[in-house]
């Protein structure tokens, strides 16, 4: 019997050509779209042309996945994991944001929602594997970045378990983008045009936007690192360190140094060097083949999914030096850790 393979849909031109290529290899596949949030855009927004919801549970991408379902000639299914969704991924966004922190979602979505709860309702319903449209490879339960340097998404998949590997499929990961798209039109697919995506699923405009829903405004000094006032913020939770646009200070440009809770103040400088640390302490750590290595552990490390991989030191106190410094290192946001093209680990920078 042909194995049978959940794939999880979301309308995009990778999620489709991973569907197509299965169903080519001889797997008994199976279309699911998880219906996540539906968070409104904004009335400008849609002025401008966009659609009424945010677009990773936008009923135009449920009505593409579903079509493409259709044109591969494999069930469709809608899977409603809102309120999972809501208690497992926002509200932690929220709150991490709430304490000064700078989140990644889709780290925790990923472990707990794509290979979490859709890997779980699969399993249960008989499938024997659950593929995506990530860009990376998996070897013997080995995480490999994609062929594609420019889209690997191995940044993403740190927190991901040997159960949860051994349970997993990664068709695109062996493919360039623009070979993706080519397939998706060699397959006849309607979705081989879809534009790049890659802003927070759930956040359908400026991310402050969406947080001002949540937290009232609360306005605070702005000072160089000498302690000089320059201005006033608008609340900390609207800023993280390295930004440079919604300053509004004038004689810039002007970087955000760091954020002091305690005293509501932001701290700015004009001086990119002070940005720059070699160091840091990270928590949660995760390795990929379920068990620390032996420390130190010399080994790559990246501290953002589009920044440089660079040499680094990780001791056993959860201490990370860099060969060389690094910009903007932000609390909340993950560092990952490669030797050679696999994966290892990662964790929350603290």
């Amino acid at each position: 019997m042909p194995k049978k393979v959940v794939v999880a849909m979301s309308g995009g031109v990778d999620s489709s050509v991973a569907a197509a290529l299965l169903k080519r290899a001889g797997f008994n596949v199976v279309g699911v779209f998880m219906k996540f949030w539906l968070a409104r855009r904004s009335p400008a927004k849609r002025d401008e042309g966009g659609v009424g919801y945010n677009r990773c549970c936008s009923l135009e991408a449920q009505d593409g996945a579903r079509e493409v379902s259709r044109i591969l000639g494999i069930p469709f299914y809608v899977f409603n994991f809102e309120k999972e969704f809501k208690k497992r991924i926002v509200d932690p966004f929220l709150e991490e944001h709430k304490l000064g922190l700078t989140p990644n979602p889709c780290t925790v979505c990923n472990k707990e929602v794509k290979f979490g709860l859709l890997l779980e309702k699969a399993l249960a319903l008989g499938a024997d594997y659950v593929a995506t449209g990530h860009y990376v490879r998996l070897k013997n339960n080995r995480l490999l970045m994609a062929k594609d340097k420019n889209k690997d998404q191995s940044y993403f998949l740190w927190r991901l378990s040997q159960k949860q590997l051994k349970r997993v499929l990664f068709p695109v990961g062996n493919y360039q983008k623009t070979e993706t798209r080519n397939l998706a039109r060699k397959f006849k697919l309607p979705v081989a045009e879809t534009p790049e995506s890659q802003e927070i699923c759930f956040v359908p405009d400026d991310i402050n936007d969406f947080l001002k829903r949540y937290f009232k405004p609360k306005k605070g000094a702005m000072v160089d690192k000498e302690g000089k006032v320059l201005g006033e913020h608008q609340g900390l939770v609207f800023y993280t360190i390295g930004q440079r646009k919604g300053i509004g200070l004038p004689g810039g440009p002007y970087w955000v140094k760091d954020r002091d809770f305690k005293k509501n103040i932001l701290i700015v400088t004009k001086n990119q060097k002070d940005l720059l640390k070699k160091e840091l302490f990270f928590r949660g750590a995760n390795w990929l083949l379920g068990k620390p290595p032996k420390f130190p552990l010399k080994a790559a490390a990246k501290i953002r999914s589009r920044s440089k991989l660079v040499p680094a030191i990780i001791y056993k106190n959860r201490r990370v030096v860099f060969k060389q410094p690094q910009r903007a290192i932000t609390p909340g946001q993950s560092v990952v850790f490669y030797k050679g093209q696999e994966l290892l680990g990662g964790g929350v920078i603290s």
